[in-house]
C-alpha cells in the first residue's frame, strides 16, 4: 500500500490555521499539567485519567479521523489489560514490556476483527465492532482459569528494575509509567497530521471520491484500525498495573460507551477534546464516589446531554471553532 498526499479538504483548515507557536504553547501546558497533576489529584486517579485520555485519543482516531464509529474498543483496552497483567505476574518482567506485550497483543487482536469491520460503515460498522467485542468478553468470562472469571486478574505487580519506590508508591509509579502514555499521545499526534491522516480525512469526507483518486479505502480503514487499537493497548495495559489488577469490565461494552463518552464530550477530530473528556469524567466519577453518591452514571449522562445542547463540537472543539472563527475575521 502506497500512502501519498490526500487533497487537502475543509476538515484540515483549522489545523492549517493554527499558528506553530500557539500549538508550542498548548503543548508546554499540557506538558506542564501532567506533571503537575499527581500533586494536585490522587496519584492512582492521575494515572487513570492520563491512561483514559490515551484512550479517547485513540478512538478518535477512528471517529474524528476515519469516521467510524467503534462500540468495541473495550477489547483491546481488556485484552491489553489482561495480556499485560498476566506477562508481569508470571515473567516478572519491568512493567514497559509487559505494557508493550499488551499493545502488541491489542494490535494482533485487531487485525482479524478489522479485517472483517472496516467493510462496512456507519451504523452497521459500530454494530459489527459491538458484536465482536461482547465475543471476546464471553471468551474472557468463560476462559477463568487464565483470566480469573468475575474475580479478575489479582496481584499484578509493578515490576521496574528493582526501584522500589516505584513499585510500591504510586506517586513514583505515575512518573515512571508517564511517558509511556505521552509517547502513545505524541504517535496518535504524529498519525493524524501524516499524508496518512489526510487520506483518512478524505475517506472521512467522501469516501467514494478518495476511492476514485485510487485510495485503498478498506486498507487504510484496516491500518487505522490496527493503530487505533495499539493505542488503545498501552493505554489499558498501563491501566492495569496501575491499579494491580484487572476486572472483567475492561472487556463490557460499558467501557466502550464510556470512551465514546468522553470523545463526543471533548470534542471528536480535535484529539485535545479527548484528553478534556478523561479529565472531566474521571474526575467527576471519583468526586461522586468519595462522597458516597451511587448514581454516578445518572449525573454523567446528564452531564453529557448539557454538554451536546450547549456545545454542539464537545468542549474544546467548540471553543476552537470560535477562536478560528474570531480570527479569520479579524
Amino acid at each position: 500500500m502506497t500512502v501519498t498526499e490526500a487533497p487537502v479538504t475543509r476538515a484540515d483548515a483549522p489545523a492549517a490555521g493554527r499558528s506553530p507557536r500557539l500549538r508550542w504553547a498548548l503543548l508546554a501546558v499540557g506538558l506542564v499539567a501532567a506533571l503537575a497533576l499527581p500533586w494536585f489529584v490522587y496519584p492512582p486517579v492521575a494515572m487513570d485519567i492520563v491512561a483514559m485520555a490515551l484512550f479517547a485519543i485513540a478512538l478518535d482516531i477512528l471517529l474524528g479521523y476515519t469516521g467510524l464509529l467503534s462500540f468495541g474498543h473495550a477489547a483491546f483496552w481488556g485484552s491489553s489489560a489482561y495480556v499485560t497483567g498476566l506477562i508481569a505476574t508470571h515473567y516478572g518482567v519491568p512493567f514497559p514490556l509487559a505494557v508493550l506485550g499488551g499493545a502488541v497483543f491489542a494490535m494482533v487482536l485487531a487485525l482479524p476483527l478489522g479485517y472483517l469491520s472496516v467493510r462496512r460503515s456507519g451504523i452497521y460498522f459500530a454494530m459489527v465492532t459491538l458484536a465482536f467485542a461482547q465475543m471476546v468478553y464471553f471468551v474472557g468470562y468463560q476462559w477463568s482459569g487464565l483470566t480469573g472469571g468475575e474475580n479478575g486478574l489479582q496481584g499484578v505487580p509493578r515490576s521496574f528494575f528493582g526501584i522500589e519506590p516505584v513499585e510500591t508508591e504510586s506517586f513514583y509509579f505515575y512518573y515512571a509509567a508517564l511517558p509511556i502514555l505521552l509517547l502513545g499521545m505524541w504517535l496518535a499526534w504524529r498519525i493524524v497530521h501524516s499524508p496518512f491522516g489526510r487520506v483518512l480525512v478524505s475517506i472521512r469526507d467522501n469516501t467514494a471520491r478518495a476511492r476514485a483518486l485510487g485510495y485503498e479505502v478498506e486498507k487504510y480503514k484496516l491500518l487505522a484500525f490496527v493503530l487505533s487499537a495499539g493505542l488503545t493497548g498501552l493505554a489499558g495495559g498501563v491501566f492495569a498495573i496501575n491499579h494491580g489488577f484487572v476486572a472483567l469490565t475492561e472487556l463490557h461494552w460499558s467501557t466502550s460507551g464510556e470512551v465514546v463518552l468522553m470523545t463526543v464530550l471533548g470534542g471528536i477530530g480535535t484529539l485535545w477534546g479527548g484528553i478534556l473528556g478523561a479529565l472531566l469524567v474521571v474526575m467527576l466519577a471519583d468526586y461522586l464516589a468519595s462522597s458516597g453518591f451511587h448514581g454516578i452514571d445518572l449525573v454523567t449522562g446528564s452531564v453529557f446531554v448539557l454538554v451536546v445542547l450547549l456545545f454542539r463540537r464537545g468542549i474544546w472543539g467548540t471553543v476552537r471553532h470560535q477562536w478560528l472563527t474570531r480570527r479569520s475575521r479579524d
